[in-house]
């Protein structure tokens, strides 16, 4: 496995760990969760398209993280039955909120432009 994936799937977990924490955590606001949720999703695309730029990354998380929000708005009693589930709560989330847009609008974009400063940082280094 590359190193960077490894890298990468560190933070994933990591993400996820602090993702399911702030539920779990009264005062921290709900919020928390769903900037979390973007992050995760931008380290998954970042792992298995290890090789796209920044800002494609951030694109198609935008996009995933996006289209399971406006799925929410879709209620057939299948995808109501898996959303009560552990795993479709976690994933697939309950309802439609914008705040939810402007939260994995904030988590996608704070990942993206981590990863820039730090691996910016990074081939500077290198190069010096």
């Amino acid at each position: 496995m590359n190193k960077s994936r490894i890298y990468y799937s560190i933070l994933f977990l990591l993400v996820i760990f602090l993702g399911i924490l702030s539920r779990k955590i009264s005062f921290i606001p709900l919020c928390t969760g769903d900037f979390l949720y973007a992050v995760m999703i931008y380290l998954l695309i970042r792992i298995v398209f290890i090789s796209k730029t920044f800002f494609q990354i951030l694109i198609l998380a935008l996009l995933t993280c996006y289209a399971i929000e406006f799925f929410q708005l879709y209620q057939a009693e299948w995808i109501i039955e898996l959303r009560q589930t552990l795993f479709g709560r976690y994933v697939l989330g309950q309802g439609f909120l914008w705040s939810d847009i402007l939260a994995y609008t904030f988590g996608a974009a704070s990942a993206y432009i981590t990863e820039r400063i730090i691996l910016k940082d990074n081939i500077n280094q290198t190069s010096a």
